[in-house]
C-alpha cells in the first residue's frame, strides 16, 4: 500500500491510497466516521476512461483544534482494534 498526501492543513486531509478498492475505502471511512472530532469522511474513485486518477483519495476534515493526521491514526487503530477482536471471538468460537 502506498500513500501520498495531496493536500493537508489543520483541519483537511487529502491522501492517495494506491492500490486499494472500495472494500477498504468503505472500512476506513466508517471508522473515521466514528472517530471523535471527524466532522466528515470521504473518499472518491475516478474511472480511469474520465482521465480521473485510478487510486481512491480518502479525504478526511475535522473540527477545529483535532489535527486530520492523527485523526487518520485514530480510525486506522480502531479498524485494527475491531479485527483483532474479531479473530478473537473467531478462535474463541472454532
Amino acid at each position: 500500500m502506498d500513500l501520498r498526501v495531496i493536500d493537508k492543513s489543520d483541519t483537511e486531509l487529502s491522501i492517495e491510497i494506491a492500490g486499494e478498492d472500495h472494500t477498504f475505502m468503505n472500512v476506513i471511512k466508517g471508522a473515521l466516521l466514528e472517530t471523535e472530532g471527524v466532522t466528515a469522511a470521504t473518499y472518491d474513485v475516478n474511472p480511469e476512461q474520465s482521465g480521473g486518477q485510478t487510486d481512491p483519495v480518502l479525504t478526511i476534515k475535522t473540527e477545529e483544534g483535532v489535527d486530520a493526521l492523527e485523526a487518520l491514526e485514530d480510525g486506522t487503530d480502531a479498524v485494527i482494534e475491531k479485527a483483532d477482536n474479531f479473530t478473537d471471538a473467531f478462535e474463541a468460537a472454532a
